[in-house]
């Protein structure tokens, strides 16, 4: 099934990677937050759940929906995990806050034999506007921190990603995008505020 944006209480973002993985598969999430993602692919595709998490405040609430989640820094990689250990590992909004992200994406293709990676658009129109005529730090939907409070370290568009994909010899399998209130199919680097990916290393 093509992940479509459902009209329903699940993140369009979540949707769209909910969408991406088949049933049973063994599933490590990254930076998983309060374990919502997780939670909906459990009840969703019984999948075999996984998380990793820094924040305290969210491991509890991941706790409190039965999931399994370790409190861990990502940044030091997943040196515990063997190799194809996993079916997926998902990095969802979190790739652009971490300072070493192309160590930490390494780690995922060497942990998982596919690897869902999500991040906000920095060339998305807005952002620009903002930038080019307005003069200051771009404030969207997908990038709602101040310049002086953002967690965020990278500052990458929708192409530079396929770029660096390239690059280092990552096979882009799917990619989906999505603007303030809907999937976009045309000129995404311009008009998406998201992006997701599907990747595998290439043999």
């Amino acid at each position: 099934m093509n992940p479509e944006v459902k009209h329903n209480k699940i993140r369009p973002d979540h949707r769209i990677i909910t969408d991406m993985i088949p049933e049973r598969s063994i599933v490590l999430d990254l930076g998983c937050g309060n374990g919502d993602l997780l939670y909906n692919l459990v009840k969703e595709k019984k999948i075999k759940a996984e998380g990793i998490e820094l924040e305290e405040g969210a491991i509890y609430k991941c706790v409190e929906k039965g999931l399994s989640v370790y409190h861990r820094d990502i940044e030091n990689g997943l040196k515990d995990y063997p190799d194809n250990s996993v079916d997926y590992v998902i990095l969802n909004q979190i790739i652009q806050e971490i300072q070493d992200m192309e160590f930490l994406i390494e780690e995922t293709l060497r942990v998982g034999k596919k690897v869902i990676i999500g991040f906000p658009n920095f060339a998305y129109i807005k952002a620009r506007f903002d930038l080019f005529f307005r003069g200051v730090a771009p404030v969207t939907s997908s990038l709602p921190y101040q310049w002086y409070n953002s967690p965020n370290v990278h500052f990458g568009s929708l192409k530079d990603f396929k770029d660096f994909c390239r690059k280092k010899g990552m096979r882009i399998l799917s990619s989906y995008f999505l603007g303030e209130k809907r999937v976009v199919k045309i000129m995404p680097n311009l008009f998406a505020v998201n992006g997701i990916f599907l990747l595998e290393r290439r043999s």
